[in-house]
């Protein structure tokens, strides 16, 4: 649905570039995070909604009034208005057991979380047998849970990783960056300027992003798409189920999951490409939380660019009734055992 005030749309843009994928800084506007195989929404009047695979409890959200939601590997975590976190789903590792704090961000990883305290220092818990949930000391303004791995914005721009760095993902340039999104086993970030710099594993061709100027870029499992300066998309790396072939048009943000991909239209419209075994790229179409329904689902053709579509590479457009919604893919993958 297409705003009728740009002043919304202007908003957006904002919130996109100060934000990352992994659960976008606390808004007023819709926000969605896409798991391993669920995904969950903060619809417009701050509640929950979830849907895909329901092992754990991972798609019951609990009730109240949320700013923020990010999904993890099998779990998730919502800011509430008040600044603490909720969080649901696999709780093995203690990986939904937030501290008894305030945030101003968080970000569900594959076993682990981690959150930016108000006061701009880290806390992480979860799994931690690679020092992914031991943060270091200092500011930051954005963190990334990725697969065994953790990245964050320091307050004066440079970034900060660790955890596992066997393919180098924990290993950042020497840069300052507006955005950093952590992926399976590769890393990408926004530099000032607007190019694009990614590093650790690059198999499928994952950390080989363009030349181009990028407004924000997300790494999935094995593939990361970004939205160029100009709102088109550019998806690069495995493209086995179609997730890294984007539909046509212009986009204000995109979502790259484990192997299904989302995007928010520059009109509004919801369009999400890729696997959907669970339904897990299929918003739910009755009324949530008081917000109407998605009135035009329809299919939309994926962009030959990034490989051909097939049966399992579904692509969805949907009209969010409130306005766009904002996708934010957790940086959730890991071993099977945190993903089922």
């Amino acid at each position: 649905m297409r705003y009728r005030l740009s002043i919304l749309a202007i908003a957006l843009a904002c919130l996109l570039l100060s934000s990352t994928r992994t659960g976008a800084s606390p808004a007023s506007l819709p926000q969605v995070g896409a798991g391993h195989w669920h995904t969950c929404e903060l619809r417009m009047d701050g509640t929950l909604a979830c849907w895909g695979l329901n092992a754990n409890g991972r798609i019951n959200p609990p009730a109240g009034i949320f700013t923020q939601v990010d999904a993890g590997g099998s779990h998730n975590c919502g800011l509430k208005t008040d600044g603490t976190l909720a969080c649901w789903g696999t709780n093995g590792d203690g990986q939904s057991t937030p501290p008894s704090a305030t945030f101003s961000q968080a970000s569900a990883g594959a076993g682990h979380t981690c959150g930016v305290l108000t006061d701009g220092t880290l806390a992480c818990w979860g799994i931690n047998m690679n020092g992914q949930a031991s943060p270091p000391t200092g500011t930051f303004t954005q963190v990334s849970a990725g697969g065994f791995h953790t990245c964050g914005v320091k307050t004066g721009g440079t970034l900060a990783c660790w955890g596992l760095n066997a393919n180098g993902q924990a290993s950042p340039p020497e840069d300052t960056f507006t955005q950093v999104d952590a992926g399976y086993l590769h890393t990408c970030g926004v530099k000032t300027g607007g190019t694009l710099a990614c590093w650790g594993d690059n198999t499928n061709g994952q950390a080989s992003p363009s030349e181009d100027t990028f407004t924000q870029v997300s790494a999935g499992g094995m593939h990361t798409c970004g939205v160029k300066t100009g709102g088109t998309l550019a998806c690069w790396g495995d493209n086995t189920y179609g997730q890294a072939s984007p539909p046509t048009g212009t986009f204000t943000q995109v979502s790259a999951g484990w192997v299904h991909t989302c995007g928010v239209k520059t009109g509004g419209a919801l369009a999400c490409w890729g696997d959907n075994t669970y339904g897990q790229a299929t918003p739910p179409t009755a009324p949530v939380g008081g917000i109407a329904e998605f009135p035009q689902l329809e299919p939309v053709a994926a962009s030959s660019g990034g490989g051909s579509s097939r049966p399992g590479a579904l692509a969805l457009a949907g009209l969010a009734a409130g306005g766009a919604l904002l996708l934010a893919a957790g940086g959730w993958y890991a071993r099977r055992r945190w993903l089922t």
